[in-house]
């Protein structure tokens, strides 16, 4: 048994590749875009929409602070928010219905992506850890 924890330290402490991988999502809010990579290499480039006036979208680095993949928001009439990944406070990537509006801010402040791409960000950050995943909102 101690032989194993032994192993399994050394590769972490390595960084062997089975333990490296890690989720970058960059929101680019002057481009209405969001660009995801998984240890290092970029997989995949969506619109996105972000908050519309008056509802600032909150710029900065973070890291989900939780995850619900059936979520209705509390705050604006029990708007469906599927695949939510939580990042700071009330404020959360998201799928939407209204995906004939991404590609311009729409939202109050959340970061809305089409439904399909929600749900494999979701299933993406579920399988490596969102200890291991990076939101960067810029712009």
């Amino acid at each position: 048994m101690l032989r194993r924890v032994l192993i399994a330290l050394i590769f972490v402490l390595a960084g062997s590749p089975a333990f490296a991988e890690d989720i970058s999502v960059v929101v680019d809010i002057s481009t209405q875009t969001m660009s995801v990579s998984v240890d290092g290499v970029s997989e995949y480039n969506w619109k996105v929409s972000t908050g519309r006036k008056g509802h600032r979208t909150p710029t900065g680095d973070y890291r989900p602070t939780r995850m619900a993949a059936v979520y209705y928001s509390k705050k604006y009439d029990n708007a469906p928010m599927p695949h939510a990944i939580f990042f700071t406070g009330g404020f959360a990537i998201h799928g939407t219905e209204y995906v004939r509006a991404l590609g311009g801010p729409a939202s109050h402040g959340c970061v809305r992506l089409h439904p399909d791409n929600a749900a494999l960000l979701y299933s993406l950050v579920e399988q490596y850890g969102a200890q291991n995943t990076e939101i960067h909102i810029q712009g």
